[in-house]
């Protein structure tokens, strides 16, 4: 039975991790800052209170999980997302480096992906006004800090330009750094899909060190 640290999943896409990882059997620790969030009920699931800025808790929490999976973010909806997705990510990479656990599975932005050959989506003009920090934000990090780190094994997992709550259908596509489209050029997956990707990669690992992306 895989053991899994959840990070952020109370949130729209930590959740769905949380309910497809548990619906596999595994066994799910959920650090959140708000427990009372969580209102599942699960044999294979523990909450713990914790926040994501204190690294030296973080990572006590995790010892002894095959993977540390996090889905933080600060609210797409928070004017300082920029700010705090640049000053909390990094805290999370040294925790898990603390804790020992060998995996580490973020879930990613579509930012950084190629629309076309170099041109990446966040320099294509596409992307709202309103969400644009928190999409640049997530790129950066994963440009300038994790694609650089070699200590611990990581997956950035980027998402299709439209994520959308709809059904688990188990039938998408994955692909490495272009962003997949649809026969409309439309790039869309449920949150539910991208969930199964998700746990499909802690259950079955191929990608190390990478990112890498998911379409219908």
């Amino acid at each position: 039975m895989k053991k899994i640290i959840l990070i952020g999943a109370s949130g729209y896409v930590g959740s769905a991790i949380m309910k497809e990882a548990l619906n596999r059997g595994m066994q799910v620790t959920a650090i959140v800052r708000h427990p009372e969030k969580i209102t599942i009920k699960d044999a294979n699931l523990t909450v713990k209170k914790g926040d994501v800025t204190d690294i030296d808790k973080i990572a006590r929490l995790s010892k002894g999980a095959d993977v540390i999976v996090s889905a933080y973010n600060p609210g797409w909806n928070n004017p300082d997302i920029y700010e705090e997705t640049l000053s909390v990510y990094p805290k999370i990479l040294e925790a898990v480096k603390k804790s020992g656990v060998p995996r580490f599975l973020m879930v990613g932005g579509a930012g950084t992906l190629f629309v076309e050959p170099g041109l990446r989506l966040i320099d294509s003009g596409m992307i709202p006004e309103t969400i644009l920090p928190g999409v640049k934000s997530l790129g950066e990090f994963y440009l300038n800090t994790l694609s650089k780190e070699k200590e611990v094994d990581w997956v950035f997992f980027s998402p299709a330009a439209n994520l959308f709550p709809g059904k688990r259908t188990g039938k998408f596509r994955l692909g490495k750094d272009n962003m997949i489209v649809d026969d409309q050029g439309e790039s869309s997956v449920s949150v539910e899909d991208y969930a199964a990707a998700m746990i499909d990669e802690v259950e079955y690992p191929t990608h190390h060190y990478e990112r890498f992306t998911i379409g219908y």
